[in-house]
């Protein structure tokens, strides 16, 4: 296998997990990501602790959704992260959520 051959593989691993990703995102509620992953979940449980002066995350996810091109299977049903840096969690606006007026104005 050429290093092209090698290339167009990943392209194309990324190109169908991002598609996948646009498939599922409707389906969760929450965005998560930390320094080594990014997830989708429906249920979110981030707790900030401290030991021995260090402060670290706690981080329990449920019904979630891995994005990871090395995994074959990404949905997972619970999820732990023990980790010393930042986690983002966002919660995902549902497109019914947003209403457009009627008349086509947004004044």
């Amino acid at each position: 296998m050429s290093a092209e051959d090698l290339e167009n593989y990943e392209t194309d691993m990324e190109l169908q997990l991002y598609r996948e990703y646009r498939d599922v995102v409707g389906l969760f509620s929450y965005v998560v990501e930390t320094e080594r992953r990014f997830y989708l979940a429906n249920n979110v449980d981030l707790q900030a602790r401290s030991a021995d002066g260090e402060v670290y995350f706690d981080l329990t996810l449920q019904d979630a959704w891995v994005w990871d091109v090395y995994r074959s299977a990404r949905f997972v049903k619970n999820v732990r992260v023990i980790t010393f840096k930042d986690v983002n969690v966002e919660e995902l606006s549902k497109s019914d959520d947003i209403a457009l007026p009627k008349d086509g104005t947004l004044g």
